[in-house]
């Protein structure tokens, strides 16, 4: 029995984990940069690849340093490499973009929902000393003085 509920508890637990937005979230976030790095990927093979081709006489992706003479030599195919390198600068520079525009829209919609809202106040001046106190005093806790109803903020 006692098992029975350590497990039932144990998946109740794990429910509310996955559940959680954060959670989701990443989740969500891992399928989109997979699709993601399969667009850089495209970009960089099919477009920019042959472009920059076209500018250094060759192409990347087939270059190659084979490390020795016999017929089974390792091959380094450090064209591949200089891909890759690439495609990680393009997906940081679109992710950059991207965090860039996101924070000026947050920034911007921030700045419209606070305009025309003044917080209320908190504090006070006391009258007598005019140190600042909790708006709901009654009493100041510098000056010991009796405060009226009405105070200047």
């Amino acid at each position: 029995m006692a098992k029975e509920r350590k497990k039932s508890k144990f998946f109740e637990e794990f429910k509310k984990f996955i559940l959680r937005g954060n959670v989701m979230d990443m989740a969500v976030g891992v399928i989109v940069g997979g699709a993601f790095t399969a667009i850089v990927t495209s970009l960089n093979n099919d477009i920019l690849t042959p472009i920059l081709g076209l500018f250094g006489g060759t192409d990347f992706s087939y270059l190659t340093v084979t490390l020795g003479s016999a017929e089974n030599a390792p091959v380094l195919h450090y064209g591949n490499f200089i891909t890759a390198v690439i495609n990680f600068l393009i997906t940081a520079l679109v992710i950059f973009v991207l965090l860039k525009v996101i924070n000026k829209i947050t920034e911007r919609l921030s700045a419209f929902k606070g305009e025309g809202e003044t917080p209320a106040p908190t504090t006070k001046k006391c009258p007598y000393c005019r140190t600042e106190i909790d708006i709901e005093a009654t009493r100041c806790p510098h000056c010991t003085s009796v405060l009226e109803e009405k105070i200047d903020v």
